[in-house]
């Protein structure tokens, strides 16, 4: 395996690129904007800055590496000869879908198809193509250049084989595999977001403000980051759509998003991203301020009975 395509240069997508760029691969980034592959070459290019700044890296390996990668807005130059295409589009179902449908008949016929999806179903992704024994889950987390972890997930027809194939690709490029079978929020999500859920609620309800919560779940649980700051991180829409797929897959009330995330995401306040969620971002800033939302208005606690 030599030659890697990914689709998407998001956080995610470039984060992929990059590793696999690192480790001497062949990289091909696609993306339908031309602007956002050259942001997705800045980014790899300034994270490699910053390992060169720690050491680990020299400015010859950065040289190297961008070598290493191509940028393409067409699907089909992007992925034609590819030995494995992961899809690191946003988080939703018909747009991944569909990606999965043109990569099936654009791609030769020995190319693995994997899916950083953090939470759709790779049965599902993979019974839109003619070969789903090929089709398997790659999530990734991140930022993927600093961490370890890749959740494997198998579909129902996923073949042994290309699980076996992944899973040592995986420790190739200095990551540690995981495997989950393939049920709604696989085992990350189906942990984390009804946690991240749990917190948002708890705020809502006025059990705790948003410095309390991340304050006891970072000091208390020894957990690096709160789980409101976390779900800023992640995106509070990515956040809702996992939320969503575990509520439709189990149909259990306890999977039901919070209606403050729905409120949220609705009014386009997303967390980092979009500069405020629970907390305010200011570029180049490193405080970390709660949004007025949550700091001037005061605890909704219950009655008392």
């Amino acid at each position: 395996m030599k030659n890697i395509s990914v689709i998407g240069s998001g956080t995610m997508g470039n984060g992929i690129a990059h590793v696999f760029a690192q480790n001497g691969y062949n990289v091909s980034i696609v993306d339908i904007n031309e602007e956002a592959l050259k942001k997705a070459i800045l980014t790899i290019g300034k994270n490699m800055d910053r390992q060169i700044a720690k050491g680990s890296l020299t400015e010859e390996d950065k040289q190297k590496i961008l070598g290493n990668i191509k940028t393409y807005t067409s699907l089909s130059e992007g992925v034609i000869a590819a030995d494995l295409v992961i899809e690191a589009a946003t988080e939703n179902m018909s747009i991944k879908l569909d990606i999965f449908k043109n990569i099936a008949e654009l791609t030769p016929p020995h190319c693995i198809l994997a899916s950083n999806t953090s939470s759709i179903s790779i049965t599902k992704i993979a019974s839109v193509t003619k070969r789903p024994d090929r089709v398997i889950g790659m999530h990734f987390m991140n930022p993927v250049p600093m961490m370890k972890l890749v959740e494997v997930i198998s579909g129902y027809k996923t073949s042994t084989e290309v699980t076996e194939t992944i899973i040592e690709l995986a420790k190739k490029i200095g990551k540690i595999p995981a495997i989950s079978n393939d049920y709604p929020g696989f085992i990350a999500n189906r942990i984390l977001m009804p946690m991240i859920n749990e917190a948002i609620i708890t705020l809502h309800e006025g059990v705790g403000d948003v410095i309390e919560i991340d304050t006891v779940m970072k000091l208390g649980m020894a957990h690096p980051m709160g789980p409101l700051q976390l779900a800023d991180f992640i995106g509070l829409d990515v956040c809702l759509a996992i939320m969503n797929v575990l509520h439709e897959g189990f149909g259990n009330p306890k999977y039901a998003p919070s209606p403050l995330l729905v409120n949220m995401v609705t009014s386009g306040n997303l967390g980092a991203k979009s500069g405020e969620g629970f907390y305010k971002y200011t570029p180049g800033s490193k405080e970390l301020v709660v949004a007025d939302k949550f700091s001037k208005l005061p605890l909704n606690k219950p009655a008392t009975v």
